[in-house]
């Protein structure tokens, strides 16, 4: 009990920092573009997490290995669909639609019919936070959030593998390396010289400590504690959370169909925790 209490601090632990990531990350956009933002996060995230992972880092023979490739592609592509989205939707509309991934996961993970009512839940609310397909919501950015939760699904299975095979960060600092490596020539080409400027590397700093170095190293020691399933269900507070940062610091409002929308993505993640943490029924 003491490991899941740990693992579920964790687990907030990184949501909090990753939204005020990411809500920090918004204000790069006019400069640099979402793909410099995405850039600039990913290349400081691996810096700090090299640093931090120097004494645990794979042998040279490892570096290029299936599940340290697919970490990496899952981080890239998570975080460049994301930061796409967020040029496009509100913070916590981007998070609700995002979530489809973990929520799969913790599904696929599972075996019991209660599930399918989660899902039922969940689908609900993305449907309603879409508006039917409406003019409420903009397609694309809607379209680049569900990308960005298929790769945060493999992130979360790649990262469960990784981690049990990896001691410490080292895994990680090279998943990271690579993410930073594939998304440069989109945030090189996107932001240019304004790449370079103090500020703007300021901000992009924190950005990386606070949306990849802190969350992914939380998230590691949480999956080393906890089932895939119950780490996707866990995630059930980002969608809450992110409505909450995009409020307060961004002065995002939500209609009350999206605050509903998000309630039940919130609450069939919720109930999907309760089930996996129950015993299995006797047949």
């Amino acid at each position: 009990m003491g490991r899941t209490r740990a693992a579920g601090a964790m687990v907030l632990g990184s949501i909090v920092s990753v939204q005020c990531g990411a809500a920090l990350a918004t204000g790069l956009f006019d400069s640099v573009g979402p793909h410099g933002a995405v850039f600039l996060r990913s290349a400081f995230g691996a810096a700090a997490l090299l640093a931090m992972a120097r004494r645990s880092l794979p042998q040279r023979s490892d570096w290029l290995s299936r599940d340290l490739l697919l970490f990496g592609l899952s981080l890239a592509g998570a975080n460049f669909f994301f930061y796409a989205s967020l040029d496009r939707l509100p913070l916590g509309v981007a998070v609700t639609l995002e979530f489809v991934g973990p929520l799969g996961v913790a599904i696929f993970g599972s075996r019991r019919r209660l599930d399918f009512l989660w899902v039922a839940l969940a689908a609900a609310g993305i449907l309603l936070l879409s508006d039917g397909g409406g003019e409420g919501i903009d397609g694309l950015g809607a379209a680049l959030a569900l990308s960005a939760g298929a790769f945060w699904a493999l992130y979360i299975v790649e990262s469960a593998r990784v981690g049990s095979t990896h001691p410490g960060l080292g895994g990680l600092a090279l998943a990271i390396t690579i993410s930073a490596f594939l998304v440069a020539p989109f945030g090189l080409a996107q932001g240019g010289e304004d790449l370079l400027d103090p500020s703007i590397l300021a901000v992009g700093l924190a950005v990386g400590v606070l949306s990849s170095a802190v969350p992914y190293a939380l998230e590691l020691e949480a999956l080393r504690r906890l089932p895939t399933a119950v780490f996707g269900v866990l995630m059930s507070l980002e969608p809450a959370v992110a409505a909450a940062v995009g409020f307060l610091a961004l002065s995002q409002d939500l209609a009350a169909r999206e605050v509903l929308a998000i309630g039940l993505v919130v609450c069939a993640s919720a109930g999907a925790l309760r089930s996996a943490g129950a015993p299995p029924p006797h047949d």
